[in-house]
């Protein structure tokens, strides 16, 4: 694989952090990651070995910390947020493992994937044991509307993954569809890890409406700087190898921008890398260069900026608080990731 550079080397990097959020649900998250570990235990030694390799493998949390920002905003006092946050990594854990079997993936989070350890069949099944310990803390927590905005989650991520399938080395997906991969296997996480906040406050529609577009549309900017950094970032951001998405065969916003503008010649490479995977030395260097060409980075990165402008509109409807700073920032933290 030859040399990717960096992108928007130009801009600084990390004016938008994080911390903030960390700060503020630091007491919560110690809860949360105590209950992680306890709820990954089982009797059957591989279980707690598979579930911890993946959940000790340093990942930013950023969904359950969602949940615990979104209910102590709304004026949540008990803990049924810490089991709740406690679901959503839970169910994001799943799907990585269950992911990386279904990609193929040697690397997740810069150690090798569980699959390439124990194998692809004892990642599913304990990706499976952590969805049902997911869906018992919710029936804990007692509240009707946050299982059904879990479970439908749960249901969206599984379709998302399936349209994945459908889309993988097919070179006539088109932006339309492609969003709405996206929109179901990465944003509706998100989307529900945010709106169950305000649900176990008890607030009201307009409350949580206005949270899950925050995390619907974050989700989706999220991805799409995913996207865009496999083409120039580096594999410290992405916690994959660099250039996975394409050794995968992954039709992504950048490869559809690209493809679209491109000449016949640039077309009949794409097909021949992505959908007959007939992938050798330089094609990786050479499809940069075509994303490049056509500015397809920098325009997904365009369109991330759009849904970070939509999340952070999305909180308008709230006053001003540290929590809702912190929220805003995290829109920043993460588009400016690209950079």
């Amino acid at each position: 694989m030859g040399l990717v550079a960096p992108l928007g080397e130009s801009k600084k990097k990390g004016s938008a952090r994080i911390e903030p959020l960390v700060a503020l649900v630091l007491a919560d998250m110690e809860r949360v990651n105590a209950l992680i570990l306890s709820k990954a235990g089982s009797d059957v030694a591989m279980i707690p070995e598979v579930a911890n390799h993946l959940i000790s493998s340093g990942g930013k949390r950023l969904r359950p910390m969602l949940t615990l920002a979104a209910a102590r905003m709304s004026g949540h006092h008990d803990d049924g947020h810490v089991k709740l946050a406690a679901s959503v990594e839970f169910m994001h854990t799943a799907t990585l493992l269950h992911d990386d079997v279904v990609d193929e993936s040697e690397l997740r989070r810069g150690k090798l994937a569980a699959r390439m350890l124990w194998g692809n069949q004892a990642s599913v099944l304990v990706g499976d044991f952590l969805l049902g310990q997911a869906f018992r803390m919710m029936v804990e927590v007692g509240s009707f509307d946050a299982l059904d905005v879990l479970s439908a989650a749960a249901t969206i991520i599984a379709e998302g993954e399936v349209m994945q399938l459908s889309a993988a080395k097919n070179m006539a997906t088109t932006e339309d569809d492609y969003l709405a991969v996206i929109g179901a296997k990465t944003a509706a996480l998100f989307a529900a890890a945010a709106e169950v906040g305000p649900i176990i406050a008890g607030r009201g529609r307009a409350e949580r409406t206005a949270f899950r577009a925050y995390g619907d549309n974050l989700g989706l900017a999220f991805q799409l700087i995913d996207d865009a950094l496999d083409y120039g970032g580096s594999s410290a951001d992405l916690g994959k190898q660099v250039g996975d998405d394409f050794r995968e065969g992954k039709i992504t916003l950048p490869v559809i921008l690209a493809y679209r503008r491109g000449s016949e010649l640039e077309r009949a490479f794409w097909q021949r890398a992505l959908e007959k995977g007939e992938i050798v030395d330089g094609d990786l260097d050479r499809a940069i260069g075509y994303l490049r060409t056509h500015n397809a980075i920098e325009d997904t990165i365009e369109r991330a900026r759009q849904f970070g402008d939509l999340s952070r509109d999305a909180l308008g409807i709230f006053p001003d608080s540290a929590y809702k700073a912190a929220l805003l920032e995290v829109v920043d933290f993460c588009i400016e990731r690209a950079y």
